[in-house]
């Protein structure tokens, strides 16, 4: 038996080290290409000491190298020459010679298996298949399954993000699952890279990057059914005969090596298999298991979808992608897919800044599913942006989930909703989505997801069923959504989501489009519009803003909504009226909300953020008008903070402050107001002590005069002193007015 660990000779050191070297790489990096949490195993890996063998072979992978030339093995004894020779001579299949059938067979298989796994076809733009290799990108599993543990609503809510998954769940490298295990039931929901993994393991397999000593076989499970029927013959012995025949392999080898546990057999698509068959296929699998328990096993099957325990066997999940693993598919995605690889690595980088992106936050939370996360790159790749109109993007997730990810494959489900036809199915998951979501639930139990569908079967159908009926119906429905979709997800026992929050939001958002009359529509319209200063509502919002034929009313009712936060506060009236009265005084070259919103941030809460920002992005190029009356705010805040705590560095710093003839315009009356109040000003000369006096003694009568000086020459108040209530009321009405202009496809000002 092999050891389980191994290290690099001094040699394969040197070979690793000049590889790590040209791919540029930190050894962080690295350990996240193999799914490490820390760079320990790395470090290890390039000092010659020893290491988990599954890891040693996958940084050899990563690298490129053969692990083989690269491990420190012990010295073999001589080899007999007339042994060798004898062999050559016939491939017998006793005990002695097994190892030498492995080596004829994988031989013979791996042009099959290289052609079989080696490539992988999109459906989303690209003609051409990709090569596996290129783009594949090291997977996590869940040690415990999900929809099996035993939480309460309570124990899932996150309120801190929008993912609805739980962070703090155990992964562990998938390849360490598959090394630890014989015999492996690997669960996943559809999209989340179960084939694409099964696929690398066959091709490390045939390449000796891992379980070198055994051939693999890879059998698409629908496949294996069509196969079986034109047969006669659902046993998987009869399958690997036909299949090997085709490689000069007898079934006597075929036996051999199966006694001697040197078959890898890869089961792709437990769930695929059409409902007549599942008790055959369930039973030839296990009785396979059992008879040939020495060879490792590894199924793959949609995590809803497994309804039989297989003895012996390990059960794990496969996880979402975390943020590391996203960003290497999406550097290999648009390096593969490129002309070159200057070009790939600058889509890439622009694609992964732009997810960063405060407004794509609901985009950043699908791409934690593979098979969404490539639509998302796909549809980057054109214009390298995102679409302005997200339900786009979320309808074409839907489709792939719904119809298309299934149909490419040519999989043929049995549950059909019970002859419910695509718009049905679409009207009642956004049935499910909008009654939760108003309720601000995110997590549901079993109970209230059949209650829901059976109303809308109700209410939906010509004909009675009665309240037994209507229950199983609605039983079978709620696991056709969830074995066929994947939309809902058991996150633990009795407790169900949507796999995104994305599309419970996108869903809620068409059911109040598709109200059936103009009345209904606006009545709902307006509910919403009243939710404008509710982040829980926000994506909902900007997504009907871009569905809607024409979003004229929403937009007013919106509109609406924000006036009437400040409308009930006279002060606050006066405040807007004033920053619309400084504004027309204004001839600039900019819109006059853009104004507004510069005013409305330098004056609102003495918080210069929104100016700042302006003047750092604008510095030479902005208006006379905004640049001096950034600057006198900006010396004037420093005034007062002197007043409330005086120090020496202040003072200089606002003395620094007050220099502005350099770069700024002045009326002639304000030029001599402001020189009148600097030559009030102690001389910094006399000392610290007599400056600190000076403040204390003459600083509020002074603060006083810049405060007339600015308003008289400037027609600049500085003198609001809102209360915190109002400051929150200030804040919510400029955000909304912000979040306004996002729904509008506007680009906010800051």
């Amino acid at each position: 038996m092999a050891k389980r660990s191994l290290k690099a000779s001094p040699s394969g050191i040197d070979k690793a080290k000049k590889a790590f070297e040209r791919t540029g790489w930190t050894q962080e990096y690295l350990a996240a290409e193999v799914g490490l949490s820390t760079r320990q195993s790395v470090w290890k890996f390039f000092k010659g000491k020893p290491i988990e063998r599954y890891i040693f072979i996958d940084l050899c992978f990563q690298l490129s190298l053969d692990w083989q030339d690269i491990a420190d093995f012990p010295p073999l004894p001589p080899r007999d020459d007339s042994l060798q020779q004898q062999s050559t001579v016939s491939i017998a299949t006793t005990a002695p010679d097994w190892d030498l059938l492995v080596t004829q067979a994988r031989s013979q298989l791996r042009g099959q298996i290289e052609a079989q796994c080696g490539t992988i076809q999109s459906f989303f733009e690209f003609a051409q298949p990709l090569a596996l290799d290129n783009i594949y990108t090291s997977q996590n599993v869940l040690t415990r399954l999900s929809n099996q543990r035993w939480l309460e609503i309570s124990d899932l809510q996150n309120s801190r993000q929008r993912s609805l998954a739980n962070p703090n769940i155990e992964t562990i490298p998938a390849i360490e699952a598959v090394t630890n295990h014989h015999k492996l039931m690997l669960l996943g929901k559809p999209g989340s890279g179960k084939t694409t993994f099964l696929q690398h393991l066959a091709l490390q397999c045939i390449r000796g990057n891992f379980k070198a000593d055994c051939i693999p076989v890879f059998i698409f499970l629908r496949t294996f059914v069509v196969q079986a029927q034109e047969c006669q013959d659902f046993s998987l012995l009869g399958y690997l005969e036909r299949f090997c025949h085709n490689y000069n392999l007898s079934l006597e080898q075929i036996t051999t090596l199966l006694q001697q546990g040197k078959v890898l057999i890869l089961l792709d698509g437990l769930d695929e298999i059409p409902q007549e068959y599942e008790q055959e296929i369930f039973q030839q699998i296990h009785k396979f298991s059992q008879l040939y328990y020495q060879n490792s096993l590894i199924i793959t099957c949609r995590l809803a979808a497994q309804q039989y325990r297989f003895h012996g066997f390990t059960y794990v999940e496969l996880a979402d992608f975390n943020p590391t693993q996203v960003e290497i598919f999406a550097q290999r995605w648009f390096n593969a897919t490129a002309q070159d690889a200057q070009t790939g690595k600058t889509k890439a980088e622009k694609f992964l800044e732009q997810l960063q992106d405060k407004n794509n936050q609901a985009i950043r939370e699908l791409v934690t599913t593979p098979i969404l996360l490539n639509l998302i790159c796909s549809v980057f790749q054109e214009r390298l942006s995102f679409p302005d109109k997200r339900a786009r993007l979320y309808q074409e997730g839907l489709d792939i989930l719904l119809v298309r990810w299934d149909r490419s494959r040519g999989i043929e489900r049995d549950l059909a909703y019970y002859n419910l036809t695509l718009a049905d199915k679409i009207k009642l998951l956004s049935q499910i989505a909008a009654v939760n979501f108003e309720q601000g639930n995110y997590f549901f139990e079993t109970e209230q997801l059949l209650q829901t569908i059976a109303d809308y079967l109700a209410t939906s159908s010509d004909f009675y069923r009665d309240p037994e009926t209507l229950r199983l119906d609605s039983e079978a429905i709620l696991r056709a959504i969830e074995v066929q979709h994947g939309l809902l997800i058991e996150r633990a026992r009795g407790i169900y989501s949507f796999s995104h929050l994305t599309f419970q939001e996108y869903l809620t958002a068409r059911k109040i489009v598709s109200s059936p009359n103009a009345e209904e529509l606006h009545h709902s319209l307006q509910q919403l519009a009243s939710q404008i200063t509710n982040p829980q509502w926000r994506e909902v919002i900007i997504l009907i803003a871009s569905m809607l034929p024409n979003a004229d009313y929403f937009m007013q009712q919106l509109q609406n909504q924000v006036n009437s936060l400040l409308e009930q506060d006279n002060q606050l009236q006066e405040f807007l009226q004033f920053i619309n009265q400084k504004t027309q005084t204004l001839s600039l070259p900019y819109k006059p909300a853009a104004v507004r919103a510069f005013y409305f941030s330098l004056f609102h809460n003495r918080d210069l953020n929104l100016a700042i920002a302006i003047d750092s992005r604008l510095a030479k190029v902005l208006p006379k008008d905004l640049a001096l009356d950034l600057a006198l705010e900006r010396a004037f805040d420093m005034a007062l903070s002197l007043l409330n705590n005086p120090d020496i560095k202040q003072i200089l710093n606002f003395s620094f402050a007050l220099e502005f003839e350099s770069n700024l315009v002045f009326s002639p009356d304000l030029k001599q107001a402001l020189d009148t109040l600097k030559q009030e000003l102690p001389d910094p000369a006399q000392g610290k002590e007599h400056l600190l006096t000076w403040w204390s003694t003459n600083g509020d009568d002074w603060v006083n005069k810049f405060r007339r000086a600015i308003d008289k020459y400037r027609y600049f108040n500085v003198s609001w002193n809102f209360n915190s209530e109002q400051q929150e009321l200030l804040n919510k009405y400029y955000l909304s007015n912000q979040f306004l202009l996002q729904c509008l496809g506007i680009e906010p000002l800051c």
